[in-house]
């Protein structure tokens, strides 16, 4: 690739950088799914029956063995969604509608087809997170007619050699299940907080979402992925890919030679933390746990965990990590579903009982949690400290601020991820010890834009201004309180971004651990004064 550019011989697309880094390869198309063949006549309708749940009981099989192969390597939230993909396919309720279906006479494949269209229009209909969630029965629904046709399932390309990975999009099993010849990530559609972009992200892969034109592109096409700017360069020499990779290999060692904690180039001290969903995705080189996103624990439990089982998986934590360690909660609900908590469906689950509202539903889940987590940290002697989602008033954060306490716990703080919160951030910090801003729902809330949706993410952009005020207003409160205001949105890990949030007044930035390097570097070349004058620019 010419070190002017980007633009390689044939041309250059843009779509949304989701994932920091630059690589080049050979573009390898996913293959699409499975041509689902003319309806037959069914002579034995409980021999069709059978041949869907062996289906269905084959994809269950196939995720878990591949979420177990996850976990060994570490990949510890790819594990989690790969484990909750499998309890979807083995959903008894989907099964007895296979089995319905082809007792009436429909051949397994085409019972199969219906049951699964039957889910997902039932999701569709409930809108936000929950139909974007659709797409994910629809990769299981492949994976299921593939078994019952005898076909393979669909899945990853495996070409011999290191390429980059084209889709129309890619489902949680497709990412979590990406092997190291996966150089990149370029999806035709896609968010910039979807399943695709976190692991992307967590993987420390450059990914690129949102950009259709890449369909056209032949198969073979040796292409330039920017993953922080969403420019795809094409019709690169293989002289030219080798030079990119080299340059990204020297970039990565680069930064991760420079150790240290977070500060401004005059000294300013702004703490580094990681985000993980167990002990299998710390990493080295974060000064902490900003985010410890504990729902990924029970995705996949369809019964309470046991007390013992909590306090031994947070235990885990504890004992590995670095620092001190936030500890946020379930942050579960009808938009992030735990099949233990039988929480009832909902019109408008994004807005309706999540995080801590399912305390108004369920107060004895709460409880448990945090004396688990209270716990975890008298065995350990970490430094724990526990924080409570989705918090709308000071009444919320006080009751919280009350019973985890209670439990033995001496530092707690609040979420602020809907601008209720933001507006009365000095009444927040009233009764908690520090406040942690979810970036990615406060923009949703604020902007009235769904997250997921590919169409609206200049909405989402954290540079919009309005966004930054309702920071800086929490980082303010922060100030006359007396008391650290962090980020732990997938703003904190944008090293473009990052010194805004400083320059607002944020005392610390919480990451995917890949983002770390990045953030560390962005933020020592500037002063104070000059990210709070980007701030300010950006306020402008």
């Amino acid at each position: 690739m010419p070190e002017t550019g980007w633009a390689g011989p044939g041309g250059r697309l843009s779509g949304l950088g989701v994932s920091q880094g630059r690589a080049a390869g050979p573009l390898v198309r996913m293959a699409g799914p499975p041509s689902l063949p003319a309806p037959r006549p069914v002579a034995d309708p409980e021999a069709e029956a059978a041949t869907a749940v062996k289906a269905l009981e084959a994809v269950t099989a196939d995720l878990n063995r591949r979420a177990a192969a996850a976990r060994t390597g570490g990949g510890g939230e790819a594990a989690e969604i790969l484990e909750a993909l499998a309890m979807i396919a083995d959903d008894p309720m989907l099964r007895e509608e296979a089995e319905t279906r082809a007792r009436g006479g429909a051949d397994a494949a085409h019972a199969l087809e219906a049951a699964f269209n039957g889910h997902r229009d039932a999701l569709a209909a409930l809108g936000g997170y929950l139909a974007e969630r659709a797409a994910d029965l629809d990769d299981l629904k492949h994976r299921a007619v593939a078994a019952a046709l005898g076909l393979p399932m669909p899945g990853l390309p495996d070409p011999g050699h290191p390429y980059v990975l084209v889709a129309g999009d890619l489902s949680p099993a497709d990412t979590a299940g990406l092997g190291p010849d996966v150089l990149a990530l370029v999806t035709e559609r896609g968010g910039p907080t979807s399943h695709t972009a976190i692991l992307a992200r967590a993987r420390g892969l450059p990914a690129v979402v949102a950009c259709p034109a890449v369909a056209d592109v032949p198969d073979g096409t040796i292409v330039g992925v920017d993953g922080a700017s969403g420019e795809i360069a094409l019709g690169l020499t293989p002289e030219q890919a080798a030079e990119v990779m080299e340059r990204d290999r020297a970039e990565r060692a680069r930064l991760a030679a420079a150790t240290g904690p977070g500060r401004t180039a005059d000294g300013h001290p702004v703490r580094l933390l990681a985000n993980i969903g167990s002990a299998a995705d710390l990493r080295p080189g974060a000064e902490g746990v900003g985010l410890f996103r504990t729902e990924f624990l029970f995705l996949d439990r369809k019964q309470p965990p046991s007390p013992e089982e909590q306090t031994a998986a947070y235990a885990e934590v504890f004992e590995r990590a670095e620092g001190p360690v936030i500890v946020r909660t379930l942050d579960a609900g009808t938009d992030k579903p735990l099949p233990f908590l039988g929480l009832p469906e909902e019109p408008n689950p994004a807005l309706g009982v999540r995080g801590l509202r399912v305390d108004r539903l369920l107060p004895g889940v709460l409880d448990a949690q945090l004396a688990a987590i209270a716990e975890a940290a008298r065995a350990t002697g970490a430094d724990v400290r526990v924080m409570a989602p989705m918090v709308t008033t000071p009444a919320e954060a006080a009751d919280f601020a009350r019973r985890a306490r209670a439990a033995g716990i001496a530092q707690v703080g609040v979420m602020v991820e809907v601008p209720a919160a933001a507006l009365r951030a000095v009444q927040l910090l009233r009764e908690v010890d520090f406040l942690s801003i979810g970036t990615n729902d406060l923009a949703q809330y604020t902007f009235a834009a769904d997250r997921q949706h590919p169409a609206l993410a200049d909405l989402l952009d954290p540079r919009q201004p309005a966004l930054l005020g309702l920071i800086e207003a929490c980082a303010a409160a922060g100030r006359e309180a007396g008391k650290p205001v962090g980020v732990c949105g997938e703003a904190a890990g944008d090293p473009a971004v990052a010194p805004l949030l400083v320059g607002l007044g944020v005392t610390s930035l919480s990451m995917a651990p890949s983002c770390v390097p990045l953030v560390r570097e962005a933020l020592a070349g500037l002063t104070l004064e000059e990210c709070r004058e980007l701030a300010r620019e950006a306020l402008a």
